[in-house]
């Protein structure tokens, strides 16, 4: 987490530098905010794992660590550990997750309409994909902010609604001001300059929520809903080459994640081999690649358990995992 850290403050004070910087000199500047854009990545899946484990056995540290790593991403911590940890693991892809898919008999919304804008589909458009990597990250803070924030089950914005308690609330809100304090410095700091707030400060944001989502999107969509909370029917692996998964924490390996989700991920690729030889005919793992096209060629939208459909409701197929 410093060294990434170090990287972004490295990368924000040379866009402070970019005003004088020579016209030609700027496209140098590109491979660098890709750089800052993995160094998102890996500040949210080390402060995930940070936040799952016991690395720190303190909640108090997990929170203060979290906070630093989760603040470039705008997730406070609480929120993360809530609908997360507790939520998402507890209710995975079943009708009490709020980070599944919507339902096609669920009341429309801007929350589903953001989702069919901007989620891989076979309905989405180019440019909305491309918008929605970057954008989906800070559409699903939001989402969950305020699912917590108000108080009435059917207001939700999210798919399902969860509840927190008062002293996790005012924690949010607390940590929401102090990640927001840390933006604004970070934006004073590269200064008002527009082009130098743009490639020092959106663009990687941009691809390092980008990146993060294109892992996330495989992670349940293609599998189907079930309240049995089984991670070999409810939960998907990816098949990446190996210095991606050195480079990302082993975040590939997803199945072995929701079995164990404080082990340390350098042990990742054992509990891989033993799923495959105890439980291959129910593991599911799919190249990157694959999984992407899959998505891209079905709708986002559950029926019902096994059934996917499109918007309009006139195009149902069956869930691609759902065996």
């Amino acid at each position: 987490m410093l060294i990434n850290l170090a990287i972004l403050a490295l990368g924000w004070g040379l866009a402070h530098q970019l005003p004088r910087w020579p016209l030609a000199w700027l496209p140098l500047f590109l491979p660098f905010a890709l750089v800052m854009g993995n160094s998102i990545i890996v500040l949210l899946f080390a402060s995930h794992d940070l936040l799952h484990g016991n690395a720190l056995r303190q909640s108090r540290w997990r929170r203060l660590v979290g906070l630093v790593g989760l603040a470039v991403l705008w997730m406070p911590p609480t929120l993360w550990q809530a609908v997360h940890n507790r939520e998402h693991h507890g209710n995975t892809n079943a009708l009490a997750d709020p980070d599944r898919c919507y339902l096609e008999r669920q009341p429309s919304g801007w929350g589903s309409w953001i989702q069919h804008q901007f989620v891989p589909s076979n309905e989405v458009r180019p440019l909305g994909l491309l918008v929605g990597m970057g954008g989906s990250w800070p559409v699903h803070n939001l989402r969950t902010l305020l699912s917590v924030l108000q108080g009435e089950r059917g207001a939700t914005p999210a798919p399902a609604h969860f509840a927190v308690s008062p002293l996790e609330r005012r924690r949010i809100l607390i940590e929401l001001a102090l990640i927001a304090v840390a933006h604004g410095a970070v934006v004073w700091a590269i200064g008002p300059a527009p082009l130098p707030l743009l490639l020092g400060y959106l663009l990687p944001l941009w691809l390092g929520y980008a990146g993060a989502m294109a892992y996330i999107y495989t992670n349940h969509f293609l599998s189907p809903l079930n309240e049995v909370n089984d991670p070999l029917l409810n939960t998907l692996s990816l098949k990446v080459p190996g210095w991606i998964d050195a480079l990302h924490l082993n975040f590939s390996h997803h199945v072995e994640h929701h079995i164990f989700p404080g082990l340390n991920t350098d042990y990742y690729p054992l509990v891989r081999r033993l799923l495959l030889d105890r439980y291959g005919d129910r593991y599911q793992q799919l190249p990157a690649l694959r999984a992407w096209q899959l998505l891209l060629a079905t709708p986002r939208y559950y029926r019902n358990a096994t059934t996917l459909v499109n918007q309009a409701g006139d195009q149902p197929v069956p869930v691609p995992l759902a065996g």
